[in-house]
Protein backbone atom coordinates (compact mmCIF):
# COMPACT_ATOMS: atom_id res chain seq x y z
CA UNK A 1 0.00 0.00 0.00
CA UNK A 2 1.69 3.34 -1.29
CA UNK A 3 1.97 5.97 1.69
CA UNK A 4 0.05 9.08 2.29
CA UNK A 5 1.98 11.95 1.60
CA UNK A 6 3.65 14.05 4.26
CA UNK A 7 2.89 17.79 5.41
CA UNK A 8 5.91 18.84 3.60
CA UNK A 9 5.41 17.10 0.36
CA UNK A 10 1.48 18.06 0.37
CA UNK A 11 2.91 21.92 0.62
CA UNK A 12 5.87 20.94 -2.49
CA UNK A 13 3.14 19.46 -4.40
CA UNK A 14 0.45 22.42 -4.01
CA UNK A 15 3.20 24.78 -4.91
CA UNK A 16 4.74 22.63 -7.96
CA UNK A 17 0.74 22.42 -9.23
CA UNK A 18 0.17 26.47 -8.43
CA UNK A 19 3.36 27.56 -10.45
CA UNK A 20 2.79 24.61 -13.34
CA UNK A 21 -1.22 25.66 -13.52
CA UNK A 22 -1.83 28.97 -12.45
CA UNK A 23 -3.22 30.26 -15.72
CA UNK A 24 -5.36 27.10 -16.34
CA UNK A 25 -8.93 27.21 -17.55
CA UNK A 26 -11.36 24.35 -18.12
CA UNK A 27 -11.67 23.08 -21.98
CA UNK A 28 -15.25 23.32 -22.31
CA UNK A 29 -16.63 25.91 -24.78
CA UNK A 30 -18.78 28.47 -22.97
CA UNK A 31 -20.09 32.34 -23.19
CA UNK A 32 -22.15 32.38 -20.52
CA UNK A 33 -23.28 30.56 -17.05
CA UNK A 34 -25.98 28.99 -19.00
CA UNK A 35 -23.85 27.23 -21.52
CA UNK A 36 -20.86 26.58 -18.71
CA UNK A 37 -23.88 24.61 -16.45
CA UNK A 38 -25.09 22.19 -19.66
CA UNK A 39 -21.49 21.74 -21.08
CA UNK A 40 -20.50 20.68 -17.28
CA UNK A 41 -23.95 18.57 -17.07
CA UNK A 42 -22.87 16.77 -20.57
CA UNK A 43 -18.93 16.24 -19.70
CA UNK A 44 -19.99 13.57 -17.11
CA UNK A 45 -18.16 10.39 -18.31
CA UNK A 46 -17.80 12.29 -21.74
CA UNK A 47 -14.59 14.37 -23.11
CA UNK A 48 -14.69 17.63 -23.27
CA UNK A 49 -13.73 17.41 -26.80
CA UNK A 50 -16.80 15.80 -27.50
CA UNK A 51 -19.00 17.77 -25.50
CA UNK A 52 -16.93 21.48 -27.58
CA UNK A 53 -18.69 19.94 -30.60
CA UNK A 54 -22.20 18.80 -29.55
CA UNK A 55 -22.71 21.96 -27.75
CA UNK A 56 -22.70 24.83 -30.67
CA UNK A 57 -25.88 23.46 -32.26
CA UNK A 58 -27.24 23.12 -29.03
CA UNK A 59 -26.88 26.51 -27.87
CA UNK A 60 -28.02 27.92 -31.46
CA UNK A 61 -31.62 25.92 -31.21
CA UNK A 62 -31.81 26.31 -27.50
CA UNK A 63 -29.87 30.18 -26.24
CA UNK A 64 -31.25 30.28 -23.12
CA UNK A 65 -33.18 28.66 -20.06
CA UNK A 66 -36.64 29.53 -21.54
CA UNK A 67 -35.97 28.19 -25.07
CA UNK A 68 -34.82 25.09 -23.08
CA UNK A 69 -37.75 24.25 -20.84
CA UNK A 70 -39.94 24.16 -23.99
CA UNK A 71 -37.56 22.05 -25.98
CA UNK A 72 -38.76 18.57 -26.94
CA UNK A 73 -37.48 15.91 -25.81
CA UNK A 74 -36.45 14.01 -29.01
CA UNK A 75 -34.99 17.00 -30.38
CA UNK A 76 -32.17 17.34 -27.58
CA UNK A 77 -31.75 13.66 -27.57
CA UNK A 78 -31.05 14.25 -31.50
CA UNK A 79 -28.64 17.11 -30.33
CA UNK A 80 -26.34 15.14 -28.24
CA UNK A 81 -26.92 12.06 -29.27
CA UNK A 82 -23.24 11.57 -29.48
CA UNK A 83 -22.65 12.32 -25.77
CA UNK A 84 -22.61 9.16 -23.39
CA UNK A 85 -25.85 8.25 -21.54
CA UNK A 86 -27.45 11.16 -24.28
CA UNK A 87 -30.96 9.86 -23.26
CA UNK A 88 -31.04 10.41 -19.26
CA UNK A 89 -28.76 13.40 -20.06
CA UNK A 90 -31.55 15.28 -22.67
CA UNK A 91 -34.00 14.75 -19.75
CA UNK A 92 -32.51 16.35 -16.83
CA UNK A 93 -31.19 19.29 -19.08
CA UNK A 94 -34.84 20.62 -19.96
CA UNK A 95 -35.72 19.56 -15.96
CA UNK A 96 -33.32 21.70 -14.96
CA UNK A 97 -33.87 24.34 -17.06
CA UNK A 98 -38.02 24.14 -16.08
CA UNK A 99 -37.10 24.33 -12.34
CA UNK A 100 -34.95 27.04 -13.36
CA UNK A 101 -37.44 28.97 -14.79
CA UNK A 102 -40.24 27.59 -12.37
CA UNK A 103 -37.89 28.24 -9.23
CA UNK A 104 -35.40 31.08 -9.37
CA UNK A 105 -36.79 33.31 -12.02
CA UNK A 106 -35.13 32.30 -15.43
CA UNK A 107 -32.00 32.99 -13.20
CA UNK A 108 -29.04 30.13 -12.29
CA UNK A 109 -28.52 29.90 -9.23
CA UNK A 110 -24.80 30.29 -8.24
CA UNK A 111 -24.50 28.78 -5.19
CA UNK A 112 -23.89 24.99 -3.86
CA UNK A 113 -27.71 24.15 -2.78
CA UNK A 114 -29.53 25.93 -5.02
CA UNK A 115 -27.26 24.33 -8.33
CA UNK A 116 -27.92 21.07 -6.64
CA UNK A 117 -31.46 21.11 -6.60
CA UNK A 118 -31.70 21.48 -10.30
CA UNK A 119 -32.08 17.67 -11.80
CA UNK A 120 -28.75 16.42 -13.23
CA UNK A 121 -26.33 18.44 -10.99
CA UNK A 122 -25.33 16.76 -8.15
CA UNK A 123 -22.34 18.28 -6.02
CA UNK A 124 -19.59 17.43 -8.63
CA UNK A 125 -21.13 19.57 -11.12
CA UNK A 126 -22.27 22.51 -8.65
CA UNK A 127 -18.47 22.65 -7.88
CA UNK A 128 -17.12 22.71 -11.15
CA UNK A 129 -19.73 25.35 -12.15
CA UNK A 130 -18.85 27.68 -9.32
CA UNK A 131 -14.89 27.06 -10.14
CA UNK A 132 -15.10 27.86 -13.35
CA UNK A 133 -17.56 30.98 -12.91
CA UNK A 134 -16.98 32.65 -9.80
CA UNK A 135 -13.19 31.19 -9.02
CA UNK A 136 -14.92 29.75 -5.69
CA UNK A 137 -12.62 27.94 -3.49
CA UNK A 138 -14.35 24.17 -3.80
CA UNK A 139 -12.94 20.79 -4.67
CA UNK A 140 -14.17 18.59 -7.52
CA UNK A 141 -13.23 15.64 -8.25
CA UNK A 142 -13.38 13.46 -11.39
CA UNK A 143 -11.66 10.39 -12.79
CA UNK A 144 -8.31 12.38 -13.24
CA UNK A 145 -8.32 14.09 -10.08
CA UNK A 146 -9.25 10.82 -8.65
CA UNK A 147 -6.36 8.89 -9.80
CA UNK A 148 -3.48 11.69 -9.52
CA UNK A 149 -4.80 12.49 -5.56
CA UNK A 150 -4.25 8.52 -4.68
CA UNK A 151 -1.24 8.29 -7.08
CA UNK A 152 0.53 11.22 -4.97
CA UNK A 153 -0.36 9.80 -1.67
CA UNK A 154 -2.68 12.62 -1.17
CA UNK A 155 -5.36 10.09 -0.19
CA UNK A 156 -6.36 6.69 0.22
CA UNK A 157 -10.50 7.02 0.03
CA UNK A 158 -11.82 4.71 -1.71
CA UNK A 159 -14.76 7.18 -3.40
CA UNK A 160 -14.80 10.90 -5.00
CA UNK A 161 -16.77 12.43 -2.10
CA UNK A 162 -14.55 11.27 0.46
CA UNK A 163 -11.18 12.19 -1.77
CA UNK A 164 -12.57 15.72 -1.98
CA UNK A 165 -12.60 16.12 1.67
CA UNK A 166 -9.05 14.38 2.29
CA UNK A 167 -8.19 17.12 -0.90
CA UNK A 168 -10.18 19.97 1.05
CA UNK A 169 -8.50 19.67 4.47
CA UNK A 170 -4.89 18.97 3.04
CA UNK A 171 -4.74 22.11 0.63
CA UNK A 172 -7.31 24.22 1.70
CA UNK A 173 -6.90 27.37 -0.35
CA UNK A 174 -6.37 27.82 -3.84
CA UNK A 175 -8.54 24.83 -4.69
CA UNK A 176 -10.62 26.67 -7.56
CA UNK A 177 -6.48 26.72 -9.17
CA UNK A 178 -5.85 23.01 -7.91
CA UNK A 179 -8.64 21.19 -9.42
CA UNK A 180 -7.71 22.45 -12.88
CA UNK A 181 -4.41 21.64 -12.13
CA UNK A 182 -4.99 18.42 -11.36
CA UNK A 183 -7.17 17.50 -14.02
CA UNK A 184 -4.82 18.54 -16.63
CA UNK A 185 -2.13 17.15 -15.01
CA UNK A 186 -4.57 13.44 -14.85
CA UNK A 187 -5.63 14.18 -18.62
CA UNK A 188 -1.85 14.95 -20.38
CA UNK A 189 0.69 13.57 -18.18
CA UNK A 190 -0.55 11.16 -15.11
CA UNK A 191 -2.75 9.15 -17.41
CA UNK A 192 -4.63 6.16 -16.50
CA UNK A 193 -2.65 4.09 -19.52
CA UNK A 194 1.25 4.74 -20.15
CA UNK A 195 1.41 7.72 -17.92
CA UNK A 196 4.34 10.37 -18.78
CA UNK A 197 6.32 9.09 -16.02
CA UNK A 198 10.04 9.98 -17.17
CA UNK A 199 10.80 13.66 -16.81
CA UNK A 200 7.15 14.06 -14.95
CA UNK A 201 7.64 17.47 -12.76
CA UNK A 202 5.68 15.30 -10.06
CA UNK A 203 8.37 12.41 -9.94
CA UNK A 204 9.76 13.40 -6.62
CA UNK A 205 6.70 12.68 -4.86
CA UNK A 206 4.53 10.14 -6.60
CA UNK A 207 4.01 7.02 -4.82
CA UNK A 208 3.38 4.76 -7.39
CA UNK A 209 6.50 5.21 -9.90
CA UNK A 210 7.74 1.51 -9.68
CA UNK A 211 4.37 0.32 -10.94
CA UNK A 212 5.27 2.27 -14.27
CA UNK A 213 8.24 1.53 -15.02
CA UNK A 214 9.76 -0.68 -18.16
Amino acid sequence: MAKLATKVEIEGIKALFLERYKDATTELDFKNLYELLIAVMLSAQCTDKRVNLITPALFEKYPDVTALAAADLDEVKALINTCSFFNNKAVNLIKMAQSVVDNFGGEIPLEEKGLMSLAGVGQKTAHVVLIEFTGANYMAVDTHVFRVSHRLGLSKAKTPEKTEEDLVKKFKDNLHILHQAMVLFGRYECKAVKPNCEGCFMAEFCKTTQSFKA
